[in-house]
């Protein structure tokens, strides 16, 4: 009897299992990891971009959203997209990824877009897609750029105006090789830090400054520790979208399409959504304490115009003449 009833169990559940797999739950889970805080730029754009994913896909493709470095810094997160063990990241173009992407470099040179309708042209046209394709070649589809934008410099030492009252300071850089030209054409010492580790190394002392958009000093609350911001607008940085090919090959065309347009999407929301944040950013930073100066631009770029030579073995003149011309 108790065998006949333990026959009787285990086909039940065998029923209900095979009534589960039926229910059409067909969804797909991806892993998005970054690097920034809960109200830093890649969090923003990736809950929109969870949003609208969930929207376009008939709730078929989930986003899991790994923020605050829990994965890895920028580079291990770099890594294991490429090798799979997480789906897809959003991460500076100009930091961790240059070294697998080395053209991806050409964003750490200084004062090499006019505005931000000359970056929107570079990345939104032809030589925005060149760069993504690059990504297939490290087992990555490139998708689009999220925001970061201009970048500008802090630290809790002195005002600077002028090229010169850069001499001296350790200055947190990324790492990519045209940081650490930047930062030696003006005299400054480059001093790599991973992102997450960026607030306790300024707070500790261990550099005396950073450089990062208003957004990221921000939300990654830098204002605490740091009591000089420079508005020198020297790069622009854009957030590098990408996926593990192997998994977006796995994809329907119909699902890759409704990716593809919640990426583009995204991008657009997430520049309008910035773009009217900055004034709002200065204001409460000034209320903190911190003094905004209004650097000589000309100044700086004339002391960095050089930093694009020593960088022929990443970076193609040809791709930076497009960019300029």
């Amino acid at each position: 009897m108790k065998k006949l009833l333990g026959i009787c169990l285990a086909s039940l559940l065998l029923i209900l299992a095979a009534c589960g797999s039926d229910s059409g739950d067909d969804s797909q889970t991806l892993r998005l990891a970054h690097s920034g805080s809960d109200s830093h730029q890649y969090h923003l754009a990736s809950e929109k971009f969870q949003e609208l994913v969930d929207e376009y896909t008939d709730g078929s493709v989930e986003i899991e959203i790994h923020g605050n470095a829990t994965l890895g810094s920028e580079g291990d997160v770099v890594e294991q997209v490429m090798d799979g063990s997480v789906d897809m990241t959003t991460v500076a173009a100009d930091s961790a990824i240059a070294n697998t992407i080395p053209e991806m470099n050409v964003f750490g040179i200084p004062y090499l877009f006019d505005d931000e309708e000359h970056v929107y042209n570079t990345l939104d046209g032809e030589i925005g897609q060149e760069l993504l394709e690059l990504a297939a070649d490290h087992n990555m589809k490139g998708l689009g750029y999220w925001e970061v934008g201009f970048r500008h410099i802090t630290n809790d030492v002195n005002e600077i105006n002028v090229p010169e009252d850069m001499t001296g300071l350790d200055i947190r850089v990324q790492p990519a090789p045209v940081w650490e030209e930047h930062m030696r054409a003006l005299d400054a010492s480059p001093t790599p830090v991973d992102f997450n580790e960026l607030y306790s190394a300024l707070d500790q002392g261990v550099v005396d400054g950073q450089e990062n958009p208003l957004p990221t000093i921000d939300s990654m609350r830098f204002y605490e520790v740091q009591s000089h911001v420079a508005l020198t607008s020297h790069t622009y940085t854009p957030a590098v979208v990408v996926m593990n090919d192997d998994v977006w090959g796995d994809f329907t065309s119909e699902e890759q399409e409704a990716i593809q347009q919640a990426v583009d999407e995204t991008t657009e929301y997430h520049r309008d959504l910035l773009a009217q944040e900055e004034d709002e950013i200065i204001e409460k930073l000034e209320n903190e304490g911190v003094t905004f100066t209004e650097p000589d631009r000309e100044a700086f770029r004339e002391a960095t115009k050089d930093v694009k030579d020593e960088l022929t073995d990443e970076v193609p003149q040809e791709l930076i003449e497009r960019i300029t011309q």
